[in-house]
């Protein structure tokens, strides 16, 4: 007997991301992304959330919560490591981001809250998961390292870097609804906890 299996198909995006891109994309599907997008943690989203200027103007792109590990190298920089960090830690500001600066794409892991859901949905933003835990094989997903800034005041880890991608992969984990991934696997683990307690004792 043969089997045959079907390759979930993969979704293409290139920088600038459109709206209507963006809210067309299904919650779950698997994505790649090519193109120009912008790193940011901790420092830098606070900076935003608090007034600061945007060095580079947002408006259709994509934050990538990552911390890279970025050398010298014939008179340019090449990234070392490019896994995500955890997203949620950028919940406090994420929001007010999307509202502010029009960004249409978050990179991260570990999903968002229910702010940066809601903020997706009135602006025009979905999360995409990255892989954790393989952040060499994520960086070979940079061609090319653009700008910096930052990073005399924040260092490098958390400064703003320009890269020019090709083929980032990722799942669409929060869409442009609002829906997101995590809440499903949530609701779908309480009704089987609640189902395995109901359970009377020694049944199957």
């Amino acid at each position: 007997m043969s089997t045959s299996t079907t390759a979930t198909p993969v979704i293409a995006l290139a920088a600038p991301f459109s709206e209507a891109a963006v809210r067309a994309l299904p919650l779950g599907a698997a994505v790649s992304i090519s193109g120009t997008i912008y790193t940011g943690r901790d420092r830098l989203h606070r900076w935003l959330h608090d007034g600061g200027a945007a060095p580079v103007d947002l408006h259709n792109g994509a934050i990538f919560h990552c911390g890279p590990v970025v050398v010298p190298e014939n008179g340019g920089w090449r990234v070392v490591a490019a896994g995500p960090t955890t997203s949620m830690r950028e919940e406090p500001y994420m929001a007010d981001i999307l509202a502010r600066h029009g960004v249409r794409i978050i990179l991260g892991k570990g999903g968002m809250g229910p702010a940066t859901q809601a903020a997706c949905r009135a602006h025009g933003c979905v999360y995409v998961q990255t892989v954790g835990g393989a952040a060499a094989s994520l960086a070979r997903c940079v061609r090319r390292v653009g700008r910096v800034w930052f990073e005399r005041e924040f260092g490098a880890t958390e400064a703003m870097w320009e890269f020019m991608v090709d083929s980032l992969p990722g799942t669409v984990a929060i869409d442009a609804a609002g829906a997101s991934l995590f809440d499903d696997v949530a609701r779908q683990s309480g009704e089987r906890l609640q189902a395995l307690l109901a359970r009377p004792p020694g049944g199957r």
